[in-house]
């Protein structure tokens, strides 16, 4: 169809980053991306050219991360340590901030890393949140509140400057 695949190869490195980011992995973030992918190209003739292809693609990847967590089996996990490292590989090497948030949001039940990714990355608001996942608002926050509570307990981001803090606790 017209448009949809420059829509995908200009917006693809983006949605596959939000995806992981939505998913806390690589591999299941671009799968969500594929299937939103699939269900956007069917409502195309909607959305071009004068609709919002992105932002309904980005609704609809929130959904179905949203309900990937309901399902029993989540299929591989992958694991984060490798069985031996190479020789001249540092142990010790400083993480970036990206991947140290990365790794923090790793550690929050799915629905919980959803709800950080959307108030803080997306800079929705709860009610925003709420209606794009079809839960109430007090969800949203209890989620929120308790995923900040575990962040700031577990200590995963203290090596990191003050503002992350502030960007995740003081928006609540």
């Amino acid at each position: 169809m017209e448009g949809f695949s420059a829509f995908v190869g200009s917006r693809y490195p983006a949605l596959v980053r939000y995806g992981v980011l939505l998913t806390g992995d690589r591999g299941h973030g671009e799968d969500l991306v594929q299937t939103a992918l699939v269900k956007t190209f069917r409502v195309w003739g909607r959305l071009y050219p004068d609709g919002q292809p992105e932002a309904y693609t980005r609704t609809v990847m929130e959904r179905l991360a949203w309900r990937m967590v309901r399902r029993r089996w989540r299929g591989e996990l992958p694991t984060a340590d490798l069985p031996e490292l190479a020789a001249d590989t540092d142990a010790y090497a400083i993480k970036d901030q990206a991947e140290a948030v990365l790794d923090a949001l790793r550690t929050l039940p799915a629905q919980q890393r959803i709800v950080l990714v959307l108030r803080y990355w997306a800079g929705l608001s709860e009610a925003e949140i709420a209606e794009r996942l079809g839960c109430s608002a007090g969800t949203v926050k209890s989620r929120a509140s308790r995923a900040v509570a575990f962040l700031r307990a577990s200590k995963l981001l203290n090596d990191m400057d003050a503002d992350v803090d502030e960007t995740i606790g003081e928006r609540r």
